[in-house]
């Protein structure tokens, strides 16, 4: 049975947009991957111990940027730093209240697209403020 997401992966052109996108911008940190035979970065969430995000580095891109995956969601705090960091590198995004029901009930969620044309949701309890 299913119990929980492990990771996402992704084909990146760019290491160093890809990396300050997600590192720098999104706050992950690169850590300790095994030597799998092919060159590639693990993520994790800052004090992590579990690889959020796999990152391929020597794929070709698929001529269909987003396959099947519509898109990935992390779990964020910090909504007003986030969103600031965005505004300060003008980058794109959608930013909503959540409508749903029960714990998902006004949930706020950042939607922006990284530098290899995956589809980034962030999602921040609905007590954080702007």
């Amino acid at each position: 049975m299913i119990q929980g997401m492990n990771h996402f992966t992704i084909a990146a052109e760019d290491r160093a947009q890809t990396l300050g996108f997600y590192c720098g911008l999104l706050g992950l940190v690169e850590g300790p991957r095994p030597d799998l035979g092919f060159p590639g970065t693990w993520l994790y969430p800052q004090g992590g111990n579990q690889a959020v995000l796999h990152i391929y580095w020597d794929r070709p891109m698929p001529a269909q940027r987003t396959g099947v995956i519509d898109h990935m969601a992390f779990t964020a705090s910090n909504l007003k730093t986030v969103k600031a960091r965005f505004d300060e590198r003008g980058l794109k995004y959608d930013l909503r209240r959540q409508a749903g029901t029960g714990d998902r009930l006004g949930v706020w969620q950042l939607f922006s697209i990284d530098p290899n044309g995956a589809k980034v949701e962030l999602d921040f309890d609905p007590s954080e403020s702007l």
